[in-house]
């Protein structure tokens, strides 16, 4: 386009993240619950990547794969609309006149983003972890009936301050990932000289893919610290919870104790699980934010389609949303 791209309101970026958060959650739901098995270190994770899948299957039912998506859903919502709405709003503020960003730019942007979103929703995945990792094939004997008995319980045992179990290793380790993986979208999308609206599904699924497996790999060590932490209760054996593989008294002990007990590699442990769910779900996010994004360009008028990016016959693409529609109005008179 040659110029900031400002033809989405904030509202509308932040319905589009919000609406791509979900999408890839759900599909991706699966190996995000044995990535997370593997990482806490529970029995059904012991046989490695493959054999997980048959031994929950086996012990809880194909329904297992998406425990805990609900409440997921409903962190990954706020969540990804509030990293997408501050990382667009951020970029206009970085880029240069072309709208492009260079890659440090594009890095702290994606950085700052990630913290802020992780900061303000991060009670709910505390308590989908606990979700997750809970036993039972039987209903009435689960520590928690669902979201809102998870949170009211865990309040009142543990105290208000449970729900930030976990927090610094997570914001530490959102900083690598959010801001790499934002970083590498950003530069493999300038790599084609067109703007992202205008790539097809296929590449823009292939550079969410890439962006995403490079981001995560560095930042994985931060990511199981956290769910060791999320998942240790005191109440752990009333409640027939999975108890982490490690014992720990904070989160840095928790960075010790895993190295000493697990070695090195043991930070890494369910990597090859969440490789397998972090590409194709990154890869999903970003497909579905520039889906969503093409639609509002459509309804706002910039586009004449909302599948592809087809500019609408003398619409000056630099405009925003409110001016295009006060020029068009003024058109009609």
């Amino acid at each position: 386009m040659g110029k900031k791209d400002a033809r989405l309101t904030f509202g509308q970026n932040f319905v589009c993240g919000g609406f791509a958060g979900v999408t890839s959650r759900t599909i991706t739901s699966p190996l995000d619950v044995v990535k997370i098995l593997a990482q806490v270190g529970t029995k059904d994770s012991e046989g490695g990547f493959l054999a997980s899948f048959g031994n929950i299957y086996r012990n809880e039912g194909l329904k297992a794969f998406w425990k805990g998506n609900g409440i997921a859903c409903v962190r990954l919502f706020p969540y990804s609309a509030i990293q997408f709405a501050a990382f667009n709003k951020l970029k206009e503020s970085f880029s240069d006149e072309n709208g492009n960003l260079t890659a440090s730019k594009a890095l702290l942007a994606g950085s700052m983003g990630g913290v802020t979103a992780t900061v303000a929703v991060y009670p709910t995945d505390m308590v989908k972890t606990r979700l997750t990792v809970q036993h039972g094939t039987d209903a009435a004997k689960a520590k928690y009936k669902g979201i809102g008995h998870a949170f009211k319980t865990i309040a009142k045992e543990e105290g208000v301050s449970a729900f930030y179990k976990g927090l610094a290793p997570s914001i530490l380790g959102v900083i690598p990932f959010a801001g790499g993986t934002f970083m590498a979208y950003e530069v493999l999308g300038m790599l084609w000289q067109r703007p992202k609206s205008e790539l097809g599904p296929a590449i823009q699924f292939a550079n969410g893919c890439m962006a995403g497996a490079f981001a995560q790999t560095f930042s994985f060590p931060f990511d199981t610290i956290r769910k060791k932490m999320q998942a240790q209760s005191k109440l752990v054996g009333d409640a027939k919870m999975v108890q982490a593989d490690v014992q720990f008294s904070g989160t840095f002990d928790c960075f010790r104790q895993t190295v000493k007990q697990k070695g090195i590699l043991g930070m890494w442990r369910g990597t090859t699980a969440n490789l397998a769910k972090v590409a194709p779900y990154a890869g999903l996010m970003f497909f579905a934010f520039e889906a969503s994004k093409r639609y509002f360009l459509y309804k706002n008028g910039f586009t004449t389609s909302p599948f592809k990016e087809v500019h609408a016959a003398g619409v000056d693409q630099g405009m925003k949303p409110h001016e295009l529609k006060a020029w068009l109005a003024a058109k009609e008179e």
